[in-house]
């Protein structure tokens, strides 16, 4: 079973054929995929503690006979370009049946900071040569976009307004580029949104920006009705 193979993490070419038998599914992302992933074989910890985990779980769980393949390469404090950096080696590489993708704020958190460099119009080329690559060389792979989100807390809170423009411009960027590129897309704001009128901000992202347990359990549950309208097969 995949889930005691450790060497499935040497990422090599795993889905020549492309069924829902033996399916990969890589997450690809910043700190909120990453979720203090391990680096190397301890199977203890090597989905992190965040929505990838909580997704890889239950579908391994549900679907045993499957075997199924999970790889979470989120990296706490990527941005596109970072992502763009190690693509080959991260994604490419791994050759994944279904790549599902979550960044954003990082690019947000540098504009606000003052670096000019991190601009919406940066954010969407930059995004969009990472998705034509990736079609370029894996035609087949199953591409999910996940909304970058924030919600009005910690030191977000301070500066919401502001926050909340850049947010919605590179919202409306990842919306687009899901259209363009065929892609699952998976609104994790208006989910967050919805979520308010059942607990205070605070409940479901602890600063603004990273989620408590019961947000990674939300974005998991979320995730998993987008993609199951899809992937029939997980179901």
């Amino acid at each position: 079973m995949a889930i005691v193979a450790p060497r499935l993490l040497n990422a090599m070419a795993m889905n020549d054929i492309q069924t829902e038998d033996h399916y990969t599914f890589l997450f690809q992302g910043d700190s909120i995929t990453d979720g203090n992933r391990s680096r190397n074989h301890d199977w203890n910890h090597v989905m992190g503690h965040g929505f990838a985990y909580l997704i890889a779980s239950r579908l391994w769980y549900d679907f045993p006979k499957k075997g199924f393949h999970f790889f979470n390469r989120g990296i706490s404090g990527n941005k596109v370009a970072d992502l763009a950096a190690r693509w080959q080696t991260d994604t490419i590489d791994i050759r994944p049946d279904l790549l599902s993708i979550l960044v954003g704020i990082n690019d947000v958190d540098a504009f606000m900071g003052g670096d000019k460099n991190f601009t919406a119009e940066k954010f969407a080329e930059e995004y969009r040569q990472l998705l034509q690559q990736t079609k370029q060389q894996l035609p087949n792979t199953q591409l999910v976009i996940c909304e970058p989100f924030i919600l009005r807390v910690g030191r977000i809170k301070e500066r919401w307004e502001e926050y909340e423009n850049e947010m919605a411009k590179r919202q409306k960027i990842v919306k687009q580029l899901s259209i363009e590129f065929n892609a699952i897309f998976i609104e994790f704001q208006n989910t967050f949104n919805k979520a308010i009128a059942k607990a205070p901000a605070d409940y479901w992202v602890w600063d603004g920006i990273h989620p408590m347990p019961a947000g990674h359990e939300l974005m998991a549950r979320e995730w998993i009705q987008q993609v199951s309208k899809k992937l029939s097969f997980i179901k």
